[in-house]
């Protein structure tokens, strides 16, 4: 009997030892996931290695956490372990918060399960989803504020979590919150100081001279890299209707997205337009509220638009960000030097605005010059030979060089009409009451660049101001804004030419693409539209399909009807004139 009663001591006295052996390791094992989630300064890699800590302090197979997203009540990042990316992909879209997951976002206190399956709300996992059994779930609180939840399920060996595990994982959402909070203060910290040098940076672009397109597009790289966005669009009303054009585009797809027409209504982008204020999603890909056409977010989840100017339905444009599904939204602590920056860009666009206009004031200024030189000048030399040359014909008998100087004669008269369209040219303003053909054409081709992403080519040649009649003009101008607006919305081009020619009898325009060409099924109502006009003018219309690709469009009408004599022939008006 003594002897049984020292084995039974020295038994309890070895589990004794056990235990604290036990305790102690777990403590060192403790104290060592702290230390290592204390050491990152990387957000996602403290939160990767707070959970991959989790699961090894209590023997988990599975373990997740979940970040409670800006409106208190969903999950907005969800990062796991024990699951393979396989697994994830076959059960489909990771939680939101609802179910037990939302337990605790609802009150945040430690909760242990011995069957998750019995509790009140539980109603079970989706498709392919393994089965779990037990459940320990902890909040991580970042000062007042509950940043997440560490959830762990299953427990090896079939055991359950107990009390143990329970303070051993709240020990650690201790150091985890510290852990977390100082790598959103370094990430903020670090987010500012690039915040401000692209700042600078972009001020030294528009000292330097650069242009508003090189300014946008470094606005859309760096915003999109400083938010680790997947997409960046500048968005830019289009003047006179209620629809905003893609007029820069970075990421993934630009090339398709630049020159996008989008709606006001039901559209981030424009919402954030008509409101002056930041609008944002966690998911733009399901979010009901924006969901106009065409939809350009696939594979995409949390976005932000922020409008260039604080002025509600008059500001400058949009920048719009959007995150990769599963990526975390966009914070208040993002969007405010967010909105600093947008400020810059609006600065940035009316500098820019400025400039061309200088520019502009400054072209005009040399196009009056030459047009008066042009007309002091070359017409009056011009004019003097041609009525030396008239003076000179009655005295050549040869018929065959009286002949030719006549023919000379009809040059320099046609001469002086090219000359006189170039001068009424190159004094047009765009902001007359009636300007020129010729100016109305550049300005349509001038204003496309911005919806096509890239200038087109324009050529013209002819008399347009002075042969083509005001109501054929309107037809023109008519037919040439719509054929840039389907290019730009349908062609997916990246050259886009345009020709004008008054030949003498009629005009001809015509708009040539390189992009995708007219689809046989495709709707037709704008090329309807182009051919009726053409009708409505006794002219005709045709769309082409050049060997290179792309497509082709020719619209022509003619300059008089035939039985209306040539203006300044049959109306006794001198060949030579003025």
């Amino acid at each position: 009997m003594p002897h049984m009663r020292l084995d039974e001591l020295l038994e309890e006295l070895q589990a004794r030892i056990n235990a604290v052996r036990g305790t102690r390791d777990r403590v060192h094992s403790l104290l060592e996931a702290v230390v290592s989630v204390g050491r990152e300064l990387d957000l996602t890699q403290v939160l990767r290695r707070i959970v991959e800590s989790a699961a090894v302090l209590v023997d988990a197979q599975y373990a997740a956490l979940g970040v409670i997203g800006p409106d208190g009540r969903t999950l907005s990042q969800f990062l796991t372990v024990g699951l393979t990316d396989e697994e994830i992909a076959t059960i489909g879209p990771l939680p939101a918060g609802h179910g037990l997951l939302g337990e605790l976002i609802h009150n945040p206190e430690p909760l242990r399960l011995t069957d998750l399956s019995e509790h009140a709300s539980s109603y079970g996992f989706p498709a392919h989803h393994p089965p779990m059994r037990t459940f320990l779930g902890v909040p991580i609180r970042i000062r007042d504020e509950v940043f997440g939840n560490l959830y762990l399920t299953d427990k090896r060996g079939g055991a359950s979590f107990d009390a143990e595990d329970e303070t051993v994982i709240s020990t650690l959402s201790v150091a985890a919150g510290v852990a977390i909070d100082n790598a959103r203060l370094y990430e903020g910290a670090q987010r500012q100081q690039r915040w401000l040098q692209t700042n600078t940076e972009i001020t030294s672009n528009l000292l330097s001279g650069s242009s508003r397109v090189e300014v946008l597009g470094l606005i859309g790289h760096r915003a999109r890299e400083i938010t680790n966005a997947e997409l960046a669009d500048v968005c830019v009303p289009v003047t006179g209707t209620d629809q905003l054009v893609v007029e820069l585009a970075s990421g993934a797809d630009s090339e398709v997205r630049r020159g996008l027409v989008v709606p006001m209504e039901g559209t981030l982008a424009g919402a954030a337009y008509q409101s002056g204020t930041p609008v944002t999603s966690s998911n733009i890909e399901t979010d009901e509220r924006f969901t106009a056409s065409p939809r350009r977010f696939d594979g995409l989840g949390p976005a932000v638009a922020v409008p260039l100017g604080s002025t509600a339905g008059a500001g400058r444009g949009v920048l719009l960000l959007a995150r990769a599904t599963g990526e975390p939204v966009f914070t208040d602590d993002e969007l405010r030097p967010l909105l600093g920056f947008a400020d810059q860009a609006a600065l940035a666009l009316e500098l820019a605005e400025h400039r061309r206009d200088a520019e502009q004031l400054t072209l005009l200024e040399d196009r009056d010059r030459i047009a008066r030189d042009l007309h002091d000048l070359a017409i009056q030399r011009l004019f003097a030979t041609g009525m030396t040359l008239q003076s000179a014909g009655r005295f050549i008998e040869h018929t065959g060089a009286a002949d030719r100087v006549a023919r000379a004669v009809d040059d320099l008269d046609e001469t002086i009409k090219i000359i006189r369209s170039t001068i009424f040219a190159l004094r047009a303003r765009d902001d007359t009451d009636a300007p020129t053909l010729r100016a109305r054409v550049a300005r349509a081709v001038g204003e496309a660049a911005s919806s096509l992403g890239f200038p087109p080519r324009l050529s013209m040649e002819g008399l347009l101001d002075t042969d083509v009649p005001a109501e054929l003009a309107d037809h023109v101008a008519a037919v040439l804004n719509e054929a840039l607006s389907n290019a730009a919305r349908h062609a997916h081009a990246t050259r886009v030419e345009v020709a004008l020619q008054a030949t003498g009898k009629e005009v001809v325009l015509t708009v040539t693409d390189n992009g995708v060409g007219i689809p046989t099924d495709g709707r037709r109502s704008g090329l309807d539209n182009l051919a009726a006009r053409a009708r409505g003018a006794s002219g005709a219309f045709e769309v082409l399909a050049p060997p290179e690709g792309g497509s082709r469009l020719v619209w022509r009408a003619p300059l008089r009807d035939e039985d209306q004599p040539a203006a300044g022939v049959a109306q006794g008006i001198p060949v030579l004139g003025d």
